[in-house]
């Protein structure tokens, strides 16, 4: 029993009108994760569904009188599972935190989207400690991804259960976080929508960190409105529906297509699509143009070492690596131990690199209104395949590599499906500028109008 409604906003707009409730909506999300054959035992950790029954039934009764307190109250949500949620232990996906007393307060973050009504239906499943592109969980499950279900493909990470809470409408836009591609990732590979804000325009505050360098807080959503309805809450604490993007601008776009190692690797299924979508981008009058960046061959080389990640991450851990090392997911805490290999020169010449190529990306990339690629070079592989340690490195090596670029630039980026219907999912990546945000929703919108046609 998937959601009738295919976006955010357009459950929004029935709710609006009287053709369903807060509740039946919320009651149809519940019966979507108790589905015995589905997928909602592998995607949430935690259900909230009798929190979630009293909200729907309180922004019902608001709604009535004229109160609601924003266009999307009643609607679900899932928080993946490094957010801090009042009375929820925050595990991040981990048995090392199973003894953690449970969070006193939300995540700002997740504040700004319950003060608008929209309701948390549960805390979604995830890599531990997000540390990986793939999604595989030991502990708490690792759901399948929706294309071809019966192969047990993987979700993508670290945000799996966010993307399949969506895909399997358990709700209608997914919490996550992105430190490397974690939003992005997962949303590519089940044809949804993932964007990465800007780090610095949502707080981090209240969550688990990964890196307190690159973590930003993003969104998956079947639309890029789903993704900027979420994304503002978050940001600002206000919606304004009068000025969500809606592809209908017509302005011309120039974008640049990136040349660079991100278009190594690709599979025969990616290759295709990804020249079937710059065909159609072309045919419909979008200027592209090929461009290299020469910057960017120097950030396998600045993250060599673990980069960011790894040396952040074991300071955080520290304390539980002494107390709990037994208890990690043995590849997550082979990468956090690679924090060992920097030193503090290692560190502050990591962080002098990455302000330079910051500057000289920019320098390059700003020619044009945004820059495309693929958001991964390969289709979802099958989760069976995951079994072997050195094909699993390799491949969460290859679904990070292209997102990873925005996180170490510093930029926005979105993820948006370009594939045909019925193929397998493909992701198409649009990077923007430094905290030009709302600029890329309404580029993507206006791609998103024409891959749709």
């Amino acid at each position: 029993m998937l959601s009738s409604f295919p976006s955010l906003f357009h459950a929004a707009q029935a709710l609006a009108d009287g053709r369903t409730t807060a509740r039946q909506l919320i009651e149809n999300a519940l019966a979507n994760i108790a589905e015995p054959t589905g997928e909602g035992a592998h995607t949430f950790v935690a259900v909230h569904a009798k929190a979630a029954r009293q909200q729907a039934d309180a922004m019902d009764r608001l709604r009535s009188q004229g109160q609601a307190p924003s266009p999307v109250a009643g609607l679900s949500v899932s928080v993946k599972d490094l957010f801090d949620e009042a009375g929820s232990i925050t595990r991040a996906g981990s048995r090392v935190l199973e003894d953690t007393p449970p969070a006193c307060m939300d995540a700002p973050a997740i504040a700004r989207l319950k003060q608008a009504g929209l309701i948390s239906i549960g805390r979604t499943t995830m890599t531990e400690f997000a540390f990986s592109g793939i999604g595989i969980n030991p502990y708490f499950g690792t759901p399948s991804n929706p294309w071809h279900r019966q192969e047990k493909r993987i979700p993508g990470g670290s945000s799996s259960g966010a993307a399949i809470s969506v895909s399997d409408g358990m709700a209608f836009v997914g919490i996550g976080s992105d430190t490397g591609g974690s939003c992005r990732i997962p949303a590519a590979l089940t044809g949804l929508v993932g964007f990465k804000p800007t780090a610095r325009r949502i707080s981090t505050k209240g969550t688990i960190p990964l890196s307190f360098t690159l973590d930003s807080i993003g969104s998956i959503g079947h639309t890029v409105q789903c993704c900027w309805a979420a994304d503002s809450l978050m940001a600002t604490g206000t919606l304004q529906i009068q000025e969500a993007p809606t592809g209908r601008d017509g302005n011309t776009l120039r974008l640049g297509i990136l040349n660079t190692y991100v278009m190594d690797g690709m599979d025969d299924i990616v290759a295709k699509t990804w020249e079937n979508c710059l065909h159609k981008l072309s045919c419909k009058g979008v200027i592209l143009e090929t461009f290299t960046c020469p910057p960017l061959k120097e950030i396998p080389v600045a993250n060599s070492k673990g980069g960011f990640p790894a040396a952040e991450s074991l300071a955080w851990h520290k304390h539980f690596l002494n107390t709990h090392q037994k208890d990690y997911d043995p590849f997550v805490l082979q990468r956090i131990l690679r924090g060992h290999e920097q030193n503090a020169v290692d560190y502050i010449t990591l962080q002098q690199t990455r302000s330079r190529l910051i500057q000289q990306a920019a320098d390059i990339m700003n020619h044009y209104d945004a820059v495309i690629l693929p958001t991964v070079p390969i289709i979802a592989p099958k989760i069976s395949e995951m079994h072997d340690t050195a094909h699993y490195t390799a491949t969460n090596l290859l679904l990070l590599r292209n997102t990873t670029v925005a996180n170490f630039l510093d930029l926005c980026a979105i993820s948006l499906p370009c594939h045909r219907a019925g193929e397998a999912p493909v992701g198409l990546m649009v990077m923007g500028r430094h905290m030009e945000d709302n600029r890329l929703f309404h580029i993507a919108a206006q791609l998103e109008r024409i891959l749709a046609n």
